[in-house]
């Protein structure tokens, strides 16, 4: 318990139809709105900057506006200038100060991105389309200094088969979240689970799956986007936004609106629901290079330290809860539940 060296809590910002990517107009201001991705906000950014800023092109304004520096904020300025804009960003908080900034940092594009029942053809179509152009993006930050993204090795682990164990996670999922998206639509970026064979593996349980996956270094990705703006000729400004109504006294006619879980209070969108998910970070260990998963705690090898999140059976823990006060017996069992494979002392690959 004595490597833990921060408890970080955020809040999802989840919508039952997926993203809000309409336009409005607000005065004489167009606005393009890039919010409400659940869990997948890292890893569909690019592909949601790129949707957003073919609509805020088409305006024919080449001064654009976005607002919020997150994930989403950022990427759509960066793909913004990449088209040929004069970008500026207006934001109550900076990275690292940002939600985004507490996500778990792993490729999950289909994280709580929406309901079942909302996932039509045509979300299908426009996710597969947005998760295809950020798998590409990401796939450009392999092997740069400080590795802000990198390939990591998986390991799930049961002490029961996997079809008792998905029957637990399917029963528990009392609010119906789309889940299967990237096996449906997108299989060729995985990732793809293998099982390994009893004697094969040197893990204390009886069933273990091996993936692989990215894992995105957000204290070190962030910094590289932020630098890309400003060499770009991007400029930010400190700014906090109290009704859509504000957005008229700036000075670009054009608007991305990234606001993330905020957009709930901006625009007083109730269909903004909160999923509450809390992070424990441990001290980095550079010889740990794989992930785990175990009673419902998942491990991964980030750079800035190890984290932990504990998700409980199904995907509804943490809905419509908006409480982002740290809750240190939570730590204590996502430390505990992993230190239970502690005789693993080396990595199983």
């Amino acid at each position: 318990m004595d490597r833990i060296i921060k408890i970080t809590v955020c809040t999802r910002p989840f919508r039952a139809a997926g993203p809000r990517f309409d336009v409005e107009q607000i005065g004489h201001k167009t606005v393009v709105h890039n919010y409400g991705h659940g869990g997948s906000g890292w890893s569909l950014s690019w592909g949601s900057a790129a949707v957003v800023a073919e609509k805020a092109m088409m305006t024919g304004v080449r001064e654009i506006a976005v607002i919020g520096c997150g994930a989403l904020g950022l990427t759509a300025a960066i793909t913004l200038q990449r088209a040929g804009a004069k970008v500026s960003i207006y934001a109550k908080d900076r990275p690292p100060e940002v939600r985004s900034m507490w996500a778990t940092g792993v490729w999950s594009p289909d994280s709580r991105i929406c309901l079942a029942a909302k996932a039509t053809p045509e979300f299908k179509a426009l996710w597969a389309r947005m998760a295809r152009t950020s798998f590409r993006a990401w796939s450009n930050f392999l092997g740069l200094p400080g590795a802000p993204v990198e390939w990591y090795d998986n390991y799930e682990l049961n002490d029961e088969p996997y079809s008792q164990y998905a029957a637990q996670e399917e029963a528990a999922d009392t609010i119906g979240f789309a889940e299967q998206l990237q096996q449906e639509t997108t299989p060729e970026i995985g990732p793809i689970p293998e099982d390994l064979p009893a004697g094969s593996h040197s893990f204390p349980v009886p069933y273990v799956r091996r993936s692989t996956n990215m894992v995105f270094n957000l204290i070190t990705y962030q910094r590289l986007l932020f630098s890309d703006f400003l060499a770009g000729g991007g400029t930010i400004e400190q700014r906090e936004f109290h009704t859509p109504h504000e957005f008229t006294t700036l000075p670009q006619k054009t608007i991305v609106n990234c606001p993330g879980y905020g957009a709930r209070a901006l625009f007083g969108d109730e269909s903004i629901v909160p999923v509450r998910g809390q992070l424990t970070r441990l001290i980095p260990q550079p010889e740990v290079t794989y992930g785990l998963g175990y009673k419902n705690v998942f491990m991964v090898p980030r750079r800035d330290g190890i984290v932990l999140q504990h998700q409980g059976i199904g995907a509804a823990q943490g809905y419509n809860d908006s409480n982002t006060d740290p809750d240190w017996d939570e730590a204590q069992r996502s430390v505990s539940t992993i230190a239970e494979l502690s005789a693993v002392r080396a990595s199983p690959a």
